[in-house]
């Protein structure tokens, strides 16, 4: 069936692939870098301006992905991010080495994937059919975490002392898929004859999102959605981070012939690898246990089990304990990623599903933020006081979930009324 997608989809899902294995080696664990290099609070200032940015090109991104075209705006991120990524490997070279110059680099690696990653998702939707989407979404997600974890298995053993190749090996990655894009890609959208000025401007684009704001349950099930999402960032930002300083290596030995250390970065990355395999063996077998059973419910265990999981990963530095709690997270997320993307579908309003599913997709931008911010707290108030507000999160999330399904179910909103299955 993979064959018979639409050039663009195969393409796409390929370019991603390569992109996010190189990408996932150096990325995740930046929040220990610029920690390193400067210190803990800048480094968290300094990530989250770095998410805001990519927010708000994100927004622009989308908008002129209508204006310009899917492909022309897709190559000139992946151009922004090549001069990028050489800059980036120009000031960590043995040469020089510049932590500022690294960030500025990083920035525009951002406004280059808010330009990228919307008019990469409207190209997938203009070439897709109903009846393909779902396997698509399906090949795209499982090959995502595939590359991630190789990325992080590569990038926990080597960020720190391979850092300089690791950076010749994005800059060289980048070139590839710039080159398939250019070549591969087909435009998919027919781009207006006259563009009038004022339709470059931010005004029109946040009038398509006042319908979506007035959905009370709606904004409500998004509140809830980011303080789930709000943990999965806390990976690679304070869980990293706290490892990387608290977490005392430790040298395994086999036969007093092969031995190998464990530290806090490469302990990372094994936690992740751990969730994402986890994630790429078992998203079909559990998806489909849980076919036909009423969703909230799993929804809200899903929740609690993700959240105990970070909570523990929060404070712990047993190996074995984080280990478990590595499982215990991903059981959670198994469950509550399906059910929750299912119920979202149910109480969209169908008229405006364009600008509800944008408005859903700021979870992502918004717990990266907090993602960062949490860098600067955990300092603050340790590790444990960290494992509470992480429940805290998971029981916001499962409140105004259960909220905003309560009003949905009594037709309180004004638009999109439908049932929720219980």
């Amino acid at each position: 069936m993979f064959k018979q997608l639409h050039p663009n989809i195969r393409v796409r899902i390929y370019t991603s692939f390569l992109s996010r294995i190189i990408g996932s080696m150096i990325f995740p664990f930046m929040a220990i870098y610029f920690t390193k290099e400067i210190n803990a609070t800048v480094a968290g200032i300094l990530l989250l301006i770095n998410v805001i940015v990519q927010f708000l090109a994100g927004l622009y991104g989308g908008f002129l992905a209508d204006l310009l075209g899917r492909k022309k705006l897709m190559v000139i991120g992946e151009s922004m991010k090549l001069i990028a990524f050489f800059g980036m490997l120009l000031v960590n070279s043995p040469l020089m080495t510049s932590a500022i110059a690294t960030y500025v680099m990083m920035l525009i690696i951002s406004v280059a994937s808010g330009f990228i990653n919307p008019a990469a998702d409207a190209m997938l939707i203009d070439v897709s059919t109903k009846e393909t989407r779902a396997f698509m979404y399906s090949v795209s997600y499982w090959a995502n975490n595939l590359s991630m974890m190789v990325g992080l298995i590569v990038g926990g053993w080597f960020f720190e002392t391979h850092f300089f190749e690791l950076l010749i090996g994005l800059v060289v990655m980048n070139i590839l898929t710039l080159w398939i894009t250019i070549k591969l890609i087909e435009e998919t959208y027919q781009v207006k004859e006259t563009i009038q000025k004022k339709e470059y401007g931010l005004v029109p684009l946040f009038k398509s999102y006042q319908a979506v704001i007035k959905d009370i349950p709606f904004i409500l099930f998004t509140l809830g959605g980011i303080a789930i999402l709000s943990l999965e960032f806390q990976r690679s930002n304070y869980i990293s981070v706290r490892l990387e300083q608290d977490f005392i290596p430790k040298v395994f030995d086999y036969f007093s012939t092969y031995s190998f250390s464990i530290d806090g970065i490469k302990l990372a990355s094994l936690l992740t690898v751990v969730n994402t395999l986890m994630i790429v063996l078992f998203t079909a077998a559990v998806s489909k246990g849980i076919q036909e059973k009423a969703e909230q419910p799993i929804m809200y265990v899903g929740f609690v089990l993700f959240g105990v999981g970070f909570a523990i990963m929060a404070f712990s530095n047993n190996l074995v304990i984080l280990v478990l709690a590595s499982v215990i997270l991903s059981l959670g997320e198994l469950l509550y990623v399906p059910t929750r993307q299912s119920i979202l579908a149910d109480i969209v309003d169908d008229s405006k599903r364009g600008a509800y599913m944008a408005f859903s997709g700021f979870v992502f931008q918004i717990g990266k933020m907090i993602g960062a911010i949490c860098i600067i707290i955990g300092e603050a108030i340790g590790g444990l006081s960290m494992a509470g507000l992480y429940m805290v999160f998971t029981v916001l999330g499962i409140v105004l979930c259960r909220v905003s399904l309560q009003r949905r179910s009594k037709g309180t909103s004004s638009v999109g009324k439908k049932p929720v299955r219980a």
